[in-house]
């Protein structure tokens, strides 16, 4: 069997990617939220390190959130009723994005909070 050129699997990833952002509400937040951040990292000029730190939570908090959404289509795809695995499964998913977005969360009070009380 053939495999695809590279630059198809790239397409293909992206158009996950964009149906994701037009279908999903909460990846529009995380999206949302990860703006206000670069913005607020701008402002208040965190450092390389915390911007490597902001980097690595918006990859995961993003990724999960993919994984998440492409979780509840495949179980979708295969019961429309409700089962116990397929509950599991999808409500799993989501709190694994859960967890990652409560860390990324914390770990910007601890960058964010001590430079905005120095302004103040």
């Amino acid at each position: 069997m053939k495999k695809n050129p590279l630059y198809k699997s790239f397409g293909y990833a992206f158009q996950g990617i964009f149906a994701c952002v037009k279908k999903e509400r909460n990846i529009k937040i995380h999206l949302t939220m990860m703006a206000l951040v670069i913005l607020a990292g701008i402002i208040l000029k965190i450092s390389k390190t915390e911007w490597l730190i902001c980097l690595i939570f918006f990859a995961l908090v993003l990724s999960l959130e993919l994984v998440n959404t492409a979780v509840e289509a495949c179980v979708d795809l295969v019961t429309d009723e409700k089962k116990p695995l397929a509950k599991l499964a999808k409500d799993t998913a989501a709190g694994a994005v859960l967890v990652s977005a409560i860390f990324a969360a914390m770990t910007g009070l601890l960058i964010f909070v001590p430079r905005l009380a120095a302004l103040l």
